[in-house]
């Protein structure tokens, strides 16, 4: 569990303190004495600091000094930071509330603030006997006049993102679902495989509809060898466990898209490499390569939860990748759901195949527009690392700019790779339709151009291979399975 947010009032009786602000001149008169007010001027205009902190034994003050930075994104990332940084000392003191105090008016920044504090809080201990490790900090009060403002016209008049702080995420309510579908989503890719099968993750998506309000249907071996979907049976047959395929759907009375946007995430649960098997040290993690079926299941759970006015479809191929006695082998050519072949050159490069057959499942929905998140290649990682997601469209270049955007706002940036037909060239097959691996050299475009021939409607396909999936802490974004997609899905169709 993490923390949950909360507006407050004034007079309430407060455990610790954040104090926000851009500017010394703010600082609240009753909160510091002269002395301190020297000691913070010191400490923000000689040493540069952001956060200052004051032990007054029974609790805390903390000060976050916002320094001006016309990049809006640059400036809520550094919010959350200073959230995750703040969160860590609570938590060591064993803190259960905390309160974030807005004297500007810094709607965007202070809601920032409590964003990377709750996010920073995650831990995932599910397996362990010994919960002293886990966060105590559970209640974060956040206090703003220009916030209650605004509260108090929702409750009057409804919810509406015109008003001045037109950001979503200043809609507190909102905010705490999407933080939920953030968790449920690091759950599932921290997930081991020893207790998650495709079978199970269904299940998990099953119930995550119902939470929510969609509808979720998964499909069994016997239909997706009645739909013919052969990447996704023929990367299932050296598994001991059967393969799924799930659909979760959020289609509101009212929304605003007539056509769907659809979802498709890639569910390996776990990547063995198959027959071409991976090193010890590679397969460490792959557990996460479920991590893009996780943020979609995830994205359509908060969108339907908090009841958002666009019609979404989630798709999610999953299976294990393993060397069984039935498993493909280089030089295999399996036919896929749309009737192309591909010559299977290495069972390693096993994402693309299931993607494809849900990519080409996508079009009997007739979508506005298709986006696939997978952590597919290595070539992603080496290009960007962690930092970003790597992005290609084929007929969307104005959704994509949309989207990018998005992630700056939320801190989960992508980078756009071009898509030129030269990289087609790379996947043709001398013996099939297709091969699914080209070249060493721009393997995550040669990827996107395999999967692009399984689609006839606008296409987004982000490998998020980098930053779905992180080996040591990184600040709010945690250590194990960061969520990566989720909140960037949700702020992209909360624009519509």
């Amino acid at each position: 569990m993490i923390p949950t947010i909360s507006l407050t009032s004034e007079e309430q009786e407060l455990e610790h303190l954040v104090v926000v602000i851009s500017k010394l001149s703010k600082l609240p008169a009753a909160i510091f004495n002269t002395a301190e007010k020297k000691y913070l001027k010191e400490q923000v205009e000689t040493h540069k600091k952001e956060v200052i902190s004051f032990n007054r034994l029974d609790y805390m003050v903390f000060v976050f000094f916002i320094r001006e930075e016309k990049d809006r994104a640059k400036r809520l990332e550094s919010c959350r930071k200073a959230g995750d940084k703040m969160a860590g000392c609570l938590n060591e003191r064993k803190a259960a509330r905390v309160a974030v105090f807005d004297p500007e008016g810094l709607c965007d920044e202070v809601v920032a603030v409590a964003e990377g504090m709750a996010l920073g809080c995650y831990r995932f201990l599910k397996y362990k006997n010994d919960k002293d490790k886990d966060s105590t900090l559970k209640d974060i009060q956040v206090y703003s006049k220009a916030l209650e403002t605004i509260r108090d016209r929702e409750t009057s008049t409804g919810f509406t993102r015109t008003t001045q702080y037109a950001s979503h995420k200043n809609h507190i309510p909102e905010l705490n679902i999407l933080l939920d579908a953030v968790v449920r989503c690091r759950d599932l890719v921290n997930e081991p495989n020893s207790h998650q099968t495709a079978v199970s993750f269904s299940g998990e998506v099953e119930q995550m509809a119902a939470d929510s309000g969609a509808v979720a249907e998964v499909m069994n071996r016997q239909k997706l060898e009645a739909l013919k979907m052969g990447g996704l049976l023929g990367v299932n047959r050296g598994s001991a466990e059967p393969p799924t395929f799930t659909v979760i759907e959020w289609n509101p009375a009212g929304a605003k898209n007539e056509k769907p946007v659809v979802f498709v995430g890639k569910g390996v649960t776990y990547d063995t490499g198959g027959m071409n098997l991976k090193p010890g040290d590679s397969m460490m993690n792959m557990k996460c390569d479920m991590a893009g079926a996780a943020a979609v299941a995830a994205a359509v759970y908060a969108i339907a939860k908090a009841k958002l006015p666009v019609h979404v479809i989630g798709l999610m191929p999953a299976t294990d990748n393993r060397p069984g006695m039935e498993a493909l082998v280089s030089g295999d050519i399996i036919t896929m759901h749309n009737g192309m072949t591909v010559e299977v050159l290495n069972t390693d490069a096993e994402g693309r195949l299931i993607l494809a057959d849900a990519l080409s499942y996508a079009k009997k929905f007739d979508p506005a527009l298709v986006i696939d998140l997978a952590t597919l290649t290595g070539a992603a990682v080496r290009a960007i690392g962690k930092y970003g997601a790597a992005a290609m469209q084929a007929g969307a270049a104005g959704e994509l700019t949309s989207l990018i955007s998005s992630g700056f706002e939320v801190g989960e940036r992508l980078v756009e790779f071009p898509m030129w037909e030269d990289y087609g060239e790379l996947v043709k097959s001398e013996v099939a339709d297709l091969k699914n691996l080209g070249p060493a050299e721009a393997g995550m475009i040669t990827a996107a151009k395999f999967l692009e021939k399984f689609t006839e409607y606008p296409y987004i396909h982000l490998d998020i291979a980098g930053p779905a999936f992180l080996d040591k802490p990184d600040s709010y974004r945690g250590q194990g399975g960061t969520g990566f997609g989720v909140r960037l899905l949700f702020d992209f169709v909360s624009q519509f």
